[in-house]
């Protein structure tokens, strides 16, 4: 049984900062980890990717230098670490379990968490 469980979210005022934590367990393959994140009336934005083998890291140019993306194997647990919010990073958070495709992370969902809402004033 898969489950990719998303905690941390919260309201926060601009420059704060909000920890969020996806747990997973299960049967899967863990080697690729992401966030993403969904506003209102928006497409859902893959904002942070983590191999976890190698530890190599991806961000969207809307988070970079303000979001880092961590790991902890030995808790099954992926970390969404996010400094200097803004309004706009309004949105519920995603965890998801992706595709690799040629020993390479994709963006591509293979399972999706239930979310964690982020609010930004």
């Amino acid at each position: 049984h898969v489950q990719l469980v998303e905690s941390g979210g919260g309201s926060v005022q601009a420059e704060g900062s909000l920890r969020l934590s996806c747990a997973a367990s299960g049967y899967f393959s863990k080697r690729c980890m992401a966030w993403f994140r969904q506003a209102p009336g928006k497409e859902r934005e893959g904002v942070a990717r983590i191999a976890t083998g190698s530890g190599n890291t991806y961000y969207a140019d809307s988070v970079k230098g303000r979001f880092t993306i961590s790991q902890d194997n030995a808790k099954n647990t992926v970390y969404l670490q996010m400094n200097s919010l803004k309004p706009e990073d309004t949105a519920m958070y995603y965890c998801a379990a992706l595709r690799e495709r040629y020993g390479s992370c994709t963006f591509a969902i293979n399972y999706l968490g239930q979310g964690t809402q982020v609010t930004v004033s």
